[in-house]
């Protein structure tokens, strides 16, 4: 245990010290959201937004061939409701025994599309519903994938490139004639990195939504658990990196080729609900998809412990697929 301190007194101390490292976990993701906030102003895309639920009836079927129109399929009327609740979709209509349809009564958009589904169909008594809800903006909905790309960075290159260059500049060599292990060394850096990135995440939470007024419907300790367990994993897939890579060239590769697939598939910056379901179920490969998942349905659908568990299963098995991995494979020299 005495060795284990010692490296993560050590660690903490480097990490200090490195001013650069907590501008970019610190003040970057503020300047990003801030930024955000004010380009797109709260502002939705101009494309309507249509949700369908049940059989495609004649009616809906007409519906659908109204342009400038996306209509995505939902299994079950509470997913859409819940959507149309929060305006990430327009409208609802549902085909069956009985169309229906349903709009927000705070959104203009419901309104416009309820005189353009009425005005296409004049032979079809539409059952009318309505629900009410605050908006989800794009900054609320936005704000866990920047949170999640600081964390992701500071995982893979905070602690997998550290150790590359350990193991460049020979300081792995000398730690291997010491007293300590490779489980301490590496049990050592997760400590202290994840130490670091839990209290930036608060801090920047803390101050953005006091700043913005997030829509947070779910409980503040499972976005906790949630961003403690995906900062685990990430940082056990910088350790799998690293475990035998000593050319900060062939580590800086690897990495890019790690993050920037889940940059532009895991759901970051735009959501790919109605995209292919193959490029869906691809996504799931990646451990920032399933970290995002959980944290919107906890923000924005109020989603409990039960919702999100088979995420954080997920994320759990990862964790121990890349640690196991990890001690197998690790190296203190290059060989």
């Amino acid at each position: 245990m005495k060795y284990f301190l010692a490296l993560l007194t050590a660690r903490n101390i480097e990490l200090i010290r490195d001013k650069a490292t907590w501008v970019w976990n610190f003040v970057f993701p503020v300047v990003l959201i801030v930024g955000i906030a004010a380009i797109f102003n709260d502002k939705d895309t101009a494309l309507f937004k249509v949700g369908v639920v049940g059989e495609a009836s004649p009616q809906i079927s007409a519906f659908k061939t109204t342009q400038y129109l996306q209509f995505i399929d939902y299994p079950e009327l509470d997913k859409a409701l819940a959507k149309l609740q929060h305006h990430q979709l327009d409208m609802v209509v549902r085909g069956g025994s009985e169309d229906g349809y349903w709009i927000n009564d705070s959104a203009a958009q419901g309104y416009l599309l309820e005189k353009i589904l009425l005005a296409g169909d004049q032979t079809t008594t539409w059952k009318k519903q309505v629900v009410s809800g605050r908006q989800v903006r794009y900054l609320d909905w936005v704000l866990p994938g920047i949170l999640a790309i600081n964390i992701m960075h500071s995982s893979l290159f905070g602690v997998g490139f550290t150790i590359v260059r350990y193991r460049k500049n020979g300081v792995l060599k000398r730690l291997k004639a010491s007293p300590v292990n490779a489980f301490e060394f590496l049990s050592a850096q997760v400590a202290s990195r994840l130490a670091m990135l839990m209290l930036a995440i608060v801090l920047q939470f803390v101050a953005m939504h006091a700043l913005f007024d997030f829509l947070v419907q779910g409980a503040f300790a499972l976005l906790a658990l949630i961003a403690v367990l995906g900062s685990v994993t990430l940082i056990s897939l910088g350790l799998l990196m690293a475990s035998r890579t000593s050319s900060e060239e062939l580590a800086l590769g690897i990495l890019n080729l790690l993050t920037l697939p889940m940059i532009l598939l895991s759901g970051v910056w735009f959501s790919l609900e109605g995209a292919p379901t193959l490029l869906q179920n691809l996504t799931l490969i990646f451990p920032l998809t399933h970290m995002l998942q959980a944290a919107r349905a906890v923000m924005i659908d109020g989603a409990g412990l039960s919702d999100i568990a088979p995420a954080l299963l997920t994320l759990s098995a990862m964790t121990l697929l890349f640690l196991t991995s990890a001690a197998l494979r690790f190296r203190w020299v290059e060989e």
